[in-house]
This record gives structure tokens, C-alpha cells and sequence, in this order.
């Protein structure tokens, strides 16, 4: 397992859930790993239990996201590797969406993804590394759905950002794609139960138990199940891969 050997990888919002377990992957494989989290105590701990670097970065503050990817740099040499895994999850019915809330979606989920992209790809141009890319997307990019319009968007957006990027950035020799995981199980699982069983009129925990076994697999995702992607898109074995989006969703959306 060492198809990552002596590269380097940043991973934003890495101090919990999908980022930790690819953070994990990533060090199995032989990787560096910086964890990039705007929450730095518990960056830290998971760092200091994984044996990575932490890092703070706030993906709406473009001054954080300069100061987190110097100090990465300072760690580990260079960034060979970006997974843009920060982003936020919100819902409402349509009439009573905010401006707001649309605001810090967008800000977190899409801009901050593409000036982290940005940040990082300046770096790999100066230096001439070959680098990977890495976006997360979703099941919900893929497809409009009544309550989550906004999420929705910033998803879809994700995946034509990967497009544009992708094929902006390949004549440097820096790959960019992108993941789309399905329903995914973790601790923000109960935020999501809780708001449908408001607005849906369900019992505590009958969205979730719906929703796992509504995919054709049988189950809700788990973070490690997005992980063997994650390293694939990162070695070079992914070499000739450009641009695309990867569904890892255990059948619910087929393209």
C-alpha cells in the first residue's frame, strides 16, 4: 500500500467524518497528509491520532486559505495532492430559503472550493508538480430535489467547476476531478433526520432508514467506502483521467 509514497496532500475539513477517512487512506498509502479544518482543537487531535499535520483555514477568507496553504507548505515541501472536502449542508422549502443561508452555502461550498483550487494549483504551476486535484461533489449535483435546492446548486456547480478546471489546468499537468458520494452516514445525519422529519412530517430516524434502504446496494454509504476512490484519483495510475466526476453511491445515480 504505498501507491502515494512521497507525495503530499492537503485535505480540507479533515478533522471529522469523509476528510478524516481520507486523510487515514492517504497515510496508509504512504502519503503525507496536512489536515486543513477551520475547527483547529479538534484538526489538532486528529492529527496528533492519525500522525498527520494540522492546519487552520477558513475557505471563506482568502487570507486563511493563503496562510493555510503556506503553513502546509512549510510541513510537508509541497502539494502534490488537494481534496477539497469542506462544505456545509443546508435545506428549506423554496419560499422560505434565505439570502443568507444562499450566501454562506456558495461561500463555503463553491468559492471556497475554488479559491483553494486556485491557491493550490498557483503552487503546483510555480513549482512544476504534476499535481492531483481532487473536488467533492454529491448524488445531489446530479439532480434537483424539493427541500435542498440551494445544496443542490452548490453541488451541481461543483461539477462544472471540476470541468472547467480540469481542462484549464491539464496542459500544466494537474489533474482535476471530482467524487459524488451518495448518502453517506455520519454524525451531521441527525441534523438532516431532524429537519425532514419536520418539514415531512416523519417520525425521528424514519428519513434515514428510508433513505438506506432506498439504495440499490442496500445501505447508507460510509465515509470509507469513498476512500478507494480517493486514492485512485490521486495516483498515476489516474494519469489520463481529466475533468470528470465520479458517482460512488452505491447505484442510486446512474450517468
Amino acid at each position: 500500500m504505498t501507491r502515494l509514497a512521497g507525495k503530499s496532500a492537503l485535505i480540507t475539513g479533515a478533522a471529522r467524518g469523509i476528510g478524516r477517512a481520507f486523510a487515514e487512506a492517504y497515510l496508509r498509502e504512504g502519503a503525507q497528509v496536512v489536515i486543513a479544518d477551520i475547527d483547529m482543537d479538534r484538526a489538532t487531535e486528529t492529527a496528533a491520532d492519525i500522525g498527520a499535520f494540522a492546519v487552520r483555514m477558513d475557505v471563506t477568507d482568502q487570507a486563511s486559505i493563503d496562510a493555510g496553504v503556506a503553513e502546509a507548505i512549510g510541513h510537508v515541501g509541497q502539494i502534490d495532492i488537494l481534496i477539497n472536502n469542506a462544505a456545509i449542508f443546508n435545506a428549506a422549502p423554496i419560499v422560505e430559503i434565505t439570502r443568507e443561508d444562499y450566501d454562506r452555502v456558495f461561500d463555503i461550498n463553491v468559492s471556497g472550493a475554488l479559491f483553494t483550487l486556485q491557491a493550490v494549483a498557483r503552487h503546483m504551476i510555480d513549482r512544476g508538480i504534476k499535481g492531483r486535484i481532487i473536488n467533492m461533489a454529491s448524488q445531489a449535483g446530479r439532480r434537483g430535489e424539493p427541500l435542498v435546492a440551494v445544496y443542490c446548486a452548490s453541488k451541481a456547480a461543483i461539477i462544472s467547476l471540476t470541468q472547467s478546471a480540469g481542462q484549464n489546468l491539464i496542459k500544466h499537468g494537474i489533474n482535476v476531478n471530482a467524487i459524488a458520494p451518495g448518502v453517506v452516514d455520519g454524525e451531521h445525519w441527525d441534523g438532516v433526520d431532524a429537519f425532514f422529519a419536520k418539514h415531512e412530517g416523519k417520525a425521528p430516524g424514519q428519513k434515514k432508514r428510508e433513505v438506506g434502504a432506498a439504495v440499490p446496494y442496500g445501505r447508507m454509504g460510509r465515509a470509507e467506502d469513498l476512500t478507494g476512490m480517493a486514492v485512485f484519483l490521486a495516483s498515476d495510475e489516474a494519469e489520463y483521467i481529466v475533468a470528470q466526476t465520479y458517482n460512488v453511491d452505491g447505484g442510486n445515480w446512474m450517468s
